[in-house]
């Protein structure tokens, strides 16, 4: 897999997990530790795809 590819796939998975933020938090009865568990892959796939983009 390329880098650009790469880092085109993180970009995806990060737009979904953000709807899936969106999601849990709008329900009526939001899950809080999975709110936790998603924002916290969300901030971890930003920070894969800063570090790829540093290294083009």
């Amino acid at each position: 897999m390329s880098l650009q590819s790469r880092i085109e796939s993180l970009s995806t998975r990060h737009a979904n997990l953000d709807k899936r933020i969106f999601d849990e938090d709008t329900r009526p009865a939001p899950d809080q530790g999975m709110l936790n568990r998603l924002k916290l892959e969300k901030l971890r796939v930003k920070e894969e795809m800063e570090r790829l983009r540093g290294q083009t």
